[in-house]
């Protein structure tokens, strides 16, 4: 069986994919680790699969453009190793800092290579990461340190359970760090420089922002409901308390119905986050019975 498998999803990379796979294999090969490089190539129209097939990779194609999170996904479902480890095609992450992430998956379940502040990327993407951070933070209940990173080392078995949970998207390292914290198993951090990427980014900043930050809600409330539907209820109801003793110190008025109003949304809010935080907890139960 092969020890670890490293995936490396790619679209119109054939300019540099060839070097991340040599670079990759040398590294791995240094190490005496038993490994296999897997290239999902995501429908590209140039020599990306060319490249990297002749730079010693196994090659996966989709017959069309999919997405990144779904050439993981596909890495995923055909990779034989029993340690995955997934970076991007585009030169950013440093093969050599591979040997950084395995040194503690031994001892933990996932190890994410975290972007430092010395990492060459933009202003814009670096605020916006620690809005993400700090936001799935909160979620998670536990420091998020780099909750896009692409780098990262897991174990197969765990990859596996919640890969039908991934999108398809840029996203999907934003879902499946939130469900591992919330699933129990362990993460780590490990610093790590990105270089710029070769070429254009992919990703565009409002568009795939706005995903971003949606993907974090549905994911909070598959797995932790009560983290978003506890504030927004607590908020409605102190809110029509408070509008409502307003309205009857300062105004000599009643209540009033907006008052009401306010304070039962806030109760039904809170109720149906009740109910949600039980249904994940099923649904995680069951999870544990089918493994």
């Amino acid at each position: 069986m092969t020890d670890f498998s490293v995936i490396i999803p790619a679209y119109r990379e054939e300019t540099v994919i060839g070097s991340v796979v040599e670079n990759t294999r040398r590294v791995m090969e240094a190490a005496g680790r038993s490994f296999e490089i897997i290239v999902v190539d995501d429908g590209s129209d140039d020599g990306t699969a060319a490249a990297a097939e002749s730079a010693g990779a196994r090659i996966i194609s989709h017959p069309y453009n999919i997405g990144n999170g779904a050439a993981v996904k596909t890495g995923i479902r055909n990779a034989r190793g029993v340690v995955l480890v997934t970076m991007d095609g585009d030169g950013q992450h440093d093969p050599q800092d591979i040997n950084r992430l395995l040194e503690h998956i031994d001892r933990y379940d996932m190890v994410v290579g975290a972007r430092t502040s010395d990492s060459d990327s933009a202003a814009h993407r670096n605020l916006a990461n620690k809005i993400y951070n700090f936001f799935a933070s909160y979620i998670c209940k536990r420091d998020i340190l780099d909750l896009t990173s692409g780098f990262r080392a897991i174990r197969a078995d765990v990859a596996r359970r919640f890969v039908a949970l991934l999108p398809n998207s840029f996203s999907y390292p934003t879902t499946i760090t939130m469900a591992v914290v919330r699933g129990g198993y362990s993460l780590a951090y490990v610093p790590v420089t990105v270089r710029r990427r070769v070429g254009r980014s992919k990703i565009k900043l409002m568009s795939d922002g706005s995903r971003f930050l949606l993907i974090i809600i549905k994911i909070a409330t598959l797995f932790s409901p009560l983290r978003v539907f506890l504030p927004v209820s607590t908020v409605m109801f102190l809110g029509g308390l408070g509008y409502g003793i307003f309205r009857i110190i300062f105004m000599g008025g009643r209540y009033g119905p907006t008052s009401s109003m306010l304070m039962i949304m806030g109760v039904v809010v809170f109720m149906v986050g009740l109910v949600s935080e039980q249904v994940a907890q099923l649904y995680y139960d069951r999870s544990e019975k089918r493994e």
